[in-house]
């Protein structure tokens, strides 16, 4: 069998609710910054829940090459946030793309294969266009005010354009990103919510390590601020209804008086690249991604196991496959749902897993400042760890001042922590589904 090959992160690229670009959303970290607000882009009044992280305003223009502009027209909102990531994702490496240089930002050919450059992006319950649908619903109605099937059949779905699916279809996020950037090796779509950016991201760490691709952009990207994402988690009192007033508050993961989550737009791809390509094009590298491991929740797919065993057996394969042990982990990045039932289930796999280790490694959350970005949490929550690893720096976690007296993590409060991280792990889990996922990332060294 041939040896696995080493596989580094090149690219970082993130659209969040404190910035959009590494750059700015890894200054907000440092700075404390919350992206939790009252809702803007719709009216929540009718909500329990009417806070939640939005994104600066930004022109979709501006990361697409002119050719493309007439696809915009078929682009969800969650489409739109993967573009967005691929563009400052390839940028972020240096990577010459068909879209790059077409926009006039490198110089040609490509200095990527197309045929070597994959894609494992991670996608959410992609909402329709309520207004459109609404306004082609109400053509289908009869003398009664009644929706009619015959009329929607004969005059409504006429009132849509005939790509209208094409919109919310979760495979349209790669699809979109693999065209603008002409990425033609193997190309995956993962749906299962929150922990789709780390299956993504641990399926492409297989893809390039197998030699069936150089590179791949992968993660995810959802977004969870229109009236059908925020009410169902309403439904399932999972979101936080009693802080509308005091919205940068509002997500306190592991903390004693924790009320639940909060909706975010947001996502993040990263890019992963072989050892030797990376070498051979003289990348910057930011770090090594070393081991991945998945478990599933065969306990029930609604509510986690109260003992956290399918985040323990993700936590455990992911450090075996990195050849690692828990000694040389120095970071950990909880996935932080912020509920109690979720937090407590895994607090209980971090402790089987760590045992007295955890009192002495450092932890970073971000969901204190983003609230929940569905498929993309994973991503945002990856590229925060290695930035950490990469800068010798651990940003302060916010919202985690008060904590249940459960949970053990070390938490960075105030200033950012200046650390030496050799190691860290990251999680992620579907607050349903059952599904979850671990990555183990390496201090890159030769």
């Amino acid at each position: 069998m041939a040896a696995r090959r080493r596989v580094v992160i090149t690219g970082l690229g993130v659209a969040t609710p404190i910035g959009i670009g590494m750059d700015a959303f890894w200054e907000g970290l440092l700075q404390q910054r919350c992206g939790i607000r009252r809702v803007e882009s719709f009216d929540p009044s009718g909500l329990p829940c009417q806070v939640a992280g939005e994104l600066p305003p930004f022109q979709l223009g501006d990361f697409i090459p002119k050719s493309y502009r007439k696809s915009v027209k078929v682009m969800s909102r969650d489409i739109t946030l993967a573009v967005v990531c691929a563009y400052h994702a390839v940028v972020d490496a240096g990577l010459h793309t068909k879209c790059i240089i077409e926009r006039g930002e490198a110089p040609g050919p490509p200095n990527v294969d197309s045929t070597r450059f994959g894609a494992n992006i991670g996608a959410g319950l992609v909402c329709a266009d309520l207004n459109e649908l609404a306004g082609a619903l109400s053509t289908a109605a009869d003398e009664q005010s009644r929706f009619d099937l015959r009329r929607w059949g004969g005059e409504g779905m006429s009132n849509l354009t005939p790509l209208w699916l094409l919109k919310f279809l979760p495979n349209m996020l790669a699809c979109h990103v693999t065209i603008v950037h002409d990425a033609q090796a193997p190309s995956n779509t993962v749906t299962c919510a929150e922990a789709s950016s780390h299956l993504a991201i641990g399926e492409a760490f297989r893809t390039i390590s197998r030699g069936d691709a150089d590179v791949c952009i992968c993660g995810g990207a959802e977004s969870k601020v229109n009236p059908m994402a925020m009410a169902r988690p309403a439904l399932w009192e999972r979101l936080n209804t009693q802080d509308n007033g005091s919205p940068q508050r509002a997500s306190r993961p592991f903390a004693a008086d924790r009320r639940g989550m909060v909706a975010s737009d947001g996502g993040g791809l990263v890019i992963l690249e072989a050892l030797d390509h990376a070498r051979a094009r003289k990348a910057r590298i930011y770090a090594e991604i070393a081991g991945f491991g998945a478990g599933s929740n065969s306990v029930s797919w609604s509510s986690p196991d109260p003992k956290g065993r399918w985040l323990i057996l993700a936590l455990q394969k992911a450090v075996a496959d990195a050849g690692s042990t828990i000694e040389h982990i120095d970071l950990v990045a909880p996935f932080s749902a912020a509920t109690p039932e979720h937090d407590a289930a895994e607090m209980s796999a971090w402790n089987e897993v760590f045992g007295s280790r955890l009192d002495q490694v450092s932890a970073l959350t971000t969901r204190g400042a983003l609230g929940h970005n569905g498929a993309g949490s994973g991503a945002i929550d990856f590229a925060a760890t290695v930035m950490a690893l990469y800068r010798n720096t651990i940003p302060p976690s916010l919202n985690t001042s008060n904590p249940d007296p459960a949970s053990r993590f070390r938490f960075v409060q105030g200033d950012s922590k200046d650390a030496r991280v050799r190691q860290a792990i990251s999680l992620g889990y579907a607050l349903a589904g059952g599904q979850s996922a671990a990555l183990l990332i390496k201090k890159f060294e030769e």
